[in-house]
């Protein structure tokens, strides 16, 4: 059985945008409202170099992401062709226009990715 958590209320999330769900372990987790208020909930990092698609331009079932204008499918996390790759997506109840997010995967699933770290990689010393 699913232990369901109760997240926000779907007027809490606009329409065509986005709210991030905070994790004790983990990137956070974005939850998108489209036109027609449906509700997806994919991790918030594109599979491309990790740009936050909770900032991106929710267009039908897609989001943009903000950084190189990736088309990301809200229904499976996936790429639109010709990019390739898949971000994690996460089981999403909406009733009495309530939100919930499924307990076990907010604490399970997808919790080794990271956000790649921008410029130069090394060590600073400081003498």
């Amino acid at each position: 059985m699913t232990n369901w958590t109760l997240i926000c209320h779907v007027d809490d999330i606009p329409r065509l945008g986005a709210r991030r769900v905070a994790r004790a372990q983990g990137l956070d987790v974005a939850i998108f409202r489209s036109a027609d208020d449906q509700i997806f909930a994919l991790l918030d990092s594109c599979p491309h170099k990790g740009g936050p698609l909770s900032q991106g331009i929710v267009f039908g079932t897609s989001v943009a992401c903000p950084l190189h204008n990736w088309t990301i499918g809200l229904c499976t996390g996936q790429a639109a062709a010709p990019d390739e790759g898949c971000t994690p997506k996460f089981a999403v109840k909406v009733e009495n226009g309530q939100v919930f997010l499924d307990a076990d995967e907010l604490a399970r699933h997808a919790t080794t990715e990271t956000r790649p770290v921008a410029g130069p990689v090394g060590r600073l010393v400081v003498a």
